[in-house]
């Protein structure tokens, strides 16, 4: 990214949004998140956002999705029951699949697009946000945690495929979601031209030891660890990281906010200061090591995961973007 002006790009799209009847609300994880931050930082900014803001030009394709994940897995997902397991709403098993294709696949497969889209764009403007995304416990044969596809590693092989990253330059996953990246760390296990740093709490779901043998930069939180210890551990971790990983062509950032001490399942006890305090961290510290980075939101089971995330991008907008 040396010498590239930045120049900060939202990547959103109301189809990103989640919803069939209210049925989505039987599960803590706001589905409608996506709309309620953009229409944050719209009320805040105005018009001049939509001049940074950016639509991915269709879903994701099955083509697409084959580079990543098992065709036998995409079958499965033909299943209501399969589905209703992975989102963890029991009911949904009734429901006919054309239905959940719809309300609930096609946004994900939008999401993915989204994905897709802000790492491409973080390459030319420095920095990208997807409103979406961090889909980190899908892994090649299987769904799981509310997650159904791996956008970010369908980010990263489509930048390979695209020879948008050179044979030296590593992909470089920065996961601060509450919960352990597994399914990407599982994608990625062979594969050492990623490398993953992953801070979470240890003691929750999914506690995948196997996976857990893939991080490069494994940094185990224990319950109710707090804003203070949190940071301090991160700004001594992710600079030692990023030094380690060498060469990064890209960074992603999954900006969980399942952090937040009022999180239904994250079990850490950040207060929303802790939490911006982080992704400004994260945030400047890409920038000022001149790596593209591309932001997308992960978990987040609060009703103020929304304005966390909308915080985040409003840090963006002023600071590198100028808006004001």
């Amino acid at each position: 990214m040396k010498n590239v002006n930045l120049q900060p790009t939202i990547v959103y799209t109301p189809v990103y949004d989640i919803h069939f009847w209210g049925i989505e609300k039987m599960h803590p994880f706001d589905s409608r998140k996506y709309s309620r931050a953009y229409r944050m930082l719209r009320h805040t900014f105005g018009q001049p956002l939509e001049t940074r803001t950016t639509a991915p030009k269709a879903q994701i394709s099955q083509t697409e999705l084959l580079t990543v994940h098992s065709e036998s897995y995409l079958q499965r997902l033909h299943s209501s029951a399969y589905l209703s397991r992975i989102v963890e709403i029991p009911v949904l098993a009734k429901v006919p699949y054309p239905v959940l294709n719809y309300r609930l696949l096609r946004p994900m497969r939008w999401g993915v697009a989204g994905t897709c889209l802000a790492a491409s764009i973080a390459l030319e403007r420095g920095i990208a946000v997807n409103l979406s995304g961090g889909y980190h416990h899908a892994s090649r044969e299987e769904g799981e945690g509310f997650t159904i596809y791996s956008d970010i590693a369908l980010a990263i092989v489509a930048l390979r495929l695209a020879n948008r990253l050179n044979e030296n330059q590593k992909a470089m996953i920065v996961d601060l979601d509450a919960h352990q990246g597994n399914g990407h760390e599982r994608i990625f296990y062979e594969d050492r031209s990623v490398y993953i740093f992953d801070m979470y709490n240890q003691h929750i779901y999914p506690r995948d030891a196997y996976a857990r043998q893939r991080i490069n930069y494994d940094v185990p939180l224990m319950p109710g660890c707090g804003g203070d210890e949190y940071l301090s551990l991160l700004r001594k971790a992710l600079p030692a990281a990023i030094k380690a990983a060498s060469e990064v062509g890209v960074a992603i950032y999954v900006a969980g906010t399942d952090v937040f001490e009022r999180d239904f399942l994250g079990m850490l006890s950040l207060d929303e200061e802790a939490v911006c305090e982080r992704d400004r961290y994260v945030i400047d510290t890409f920038v000022k090591a001149e790596i593209p980075l591309v932001m997308v939101l992960g978990g987040g089971y609060s009703p103020d995961s929304y304005r966390l995330i909308a915080a985040a991008v409003d840090y963006i907008m002023r600071r590198y973007a100028g808006l004001r």
